[in-house]
């Protein structure tokens, strides 16, 4: 396709401007402070599709607005449904950036600001990818449908509430999302599993007060004592998880998924070394991948508990609590590991400690054969693009709109990441790289064209 080759040489540096102008504008969701500049966000993308002649729509929400784009000229064809967010993380501590979050600046050929991979960059190359198409064949040869939503970064219901009113009009056949990772720097992937999540607080609360700890101490239980031992009850010394049932429904992979997963190039020394640990360490009996991709794990990801200010203040605090996270892998159930959870919890908690503990609904994990045809449609188009087949891997995250919208929609999804690990999505410096910026435009393009020849 030499005349779409020619449009995107000519066209790179335009592109990288367009996305420059668009991550400028600080859409942080989370922060109420950035309310219209969440909305000006979505509101330059709406421009962005009119300009390529699409029928576009800004979805007014509770909160932050949904932006909705499609062209359906292709009756014969495949629909895709392209699923995306234009909101970014706060960019908190301010003072580790190199250079200002919302200044994008080029430096060793990277791109630096806040939502540069996570997720305008990543979503912006197939706005690119749609036009290169556009301007050198005059049509798409498959119908596409954009849904991107403002609140993922801050956990809005919005595109719920969507989605459950609404879901006839997303109707596809195939679900793209761009909005993880490469497997490594020139070597791309197509992630064909995510893992679920459930995400909850425990809170323990002791005596009415905080007590000094030596008139007090040894006559009552202290709550940040019991709180970590409680933590500590739930996995064993072999790093499992102690939840009666918890493994019940962890499936085993085959010996064709165990050997793809020994196959591809990790180096596990690179790897602590890059994480700033010295040694590795998790579930007995399975590799760093295998912890990473298939195996479920439990975290606690914050602690509270009695004085955190400078010097000393002896005390038994009144209140202790934890955050925890747990994330599942596919054919788990989120609501059944919930119960258990809180039943063993309860049983646990140890005399003259009132427990509360709270828990959100939770998501599954999933999981797509990579011998789907949309799969090996993608494959094609990202080895054209990136000169170099794809491998197929896992990812330890959790996206759960991606199986909301499959089941929902019944849609075969596509996670193409373009992003690198190394990328500081939610940290400070975060990054993307313009190599991959400009390959995922070109497999875009091409993706559209390998798409409309599966049958749907």
């Amino acid at each position: 396709m030499p005349k779409l080759e020619s449009y995107l040489t000519e066209n790179a540096e335009r592109f990288e401007k367009e996305l420059c102008q668009w991550l400028k504008i600080p859409s942080v969701s989370a922060d109420s402070r950035y309310v219209d500049e969440v909305r000006r966000s979505a509101k330059w993308l709406v421009d962005q599709f009119d300009r390529l002649g699409f029928s576009s729509d800004l979805i007014a929400t509770e909160g932050h607005p949904l932006v909705y784009a499609e062209r359906l000229e292709a009756p014969d064809a495949p629909t895709v449904l392209v699923y995306g967010h234009y909101d970014v993380q706060p960019v908190d501590p301010l003072d580790a950036w190199t250079t200002p979050p919302f200044e994008p600046t080029i430096r060793d050929g990277k791109l630096f600001a806040r939502g540069a991979s996570d997720d305008k960059g990543q979503l912006f190359t197939h706005l690119k990818g749609v036009e290169a198409l556009l301007q050198t064949e005059g049509h798409l040869p498959v119908n596409i449908k954009f849904l991107i939503e403002g609140e993922e970064e801050s956990e809005g219901n919005a595109i719920d509430e969507y989605l459950e009113e609404n879901g006839d009009d997303l109707a596809c056949d195939c679900l793209v999302v761009s909005d993880s990772s490469q497997f490594g720097p020139g070597q791309p992937a197509i992630t064909c599993g995510l893992r679920g999540i459930i995400y909850g607080e425990l809170t323990l609360e002791g005596p009415n007060r905080d007590l000094h700890s030596g008139a007090f101490g040894g006559t009552l239980t202290n709550p940040a004592i019991a709180l970590c031992e409680m933590l500590a009850t739930l996995r064993d010394e072999k790093r499992r998880i102690t939840i009666p049932g918890f493994y019940d429904d962890v499936e085993t992979l085959s010996e064709k998924e165990n050997r793809q997963l020994d196959e591809l190039p990790f180096d596990e020394t690179h790897y602590a070394e890059e994480l700033g640990v010295s040694v590795l360490d998790g579930e007995t009996g399975y590799t760093t991948l295998g912890r990473r991709w298939v195996r479920p794990t439990f975290d606690i990801c914050g602690l509270t508990a009695g004085y955190q200010g400078e010097g000393n203040k002896t005390i038994i605090p009144a209140r202790a609590s934890a955050k925890i996270s747990f994330r599942l892998v596919p054919n788990q159930d989120p609501q059944k590991i919930i119960a258990a959870l809180s039943d063993q919890l309860q049983a646990i908690c140890p005399p003259g400690i009132r427990m509360t503990f709270s828990a959100g609904v939770g998501s599954p994990g999933m999981r797509v054969s990579p011998e789907s045809p949309w799969i090996e449609a993608a494959a094609e188009a990202i080895r054209r693009a990136f000169d170099v087949r794809p491998v197929f891997m896992r990812e330890g995250g959790s996206i759960p709109i991606v199986a909301q919208l499959s089941e929902k929609l019944k849609a075969a999804p596509l996670l193409l990441g373009w992003g690198q690990d190394d990328d500081n999505i939610h940290s400070p410096n975060e990054k993307f790289s313009l190599a991959d910026f400009h390959r995922a435009i070109r497999a875009s393009a091409y993706l559209w064209h390998e798409l409309a020849k599966v049958k749907a």
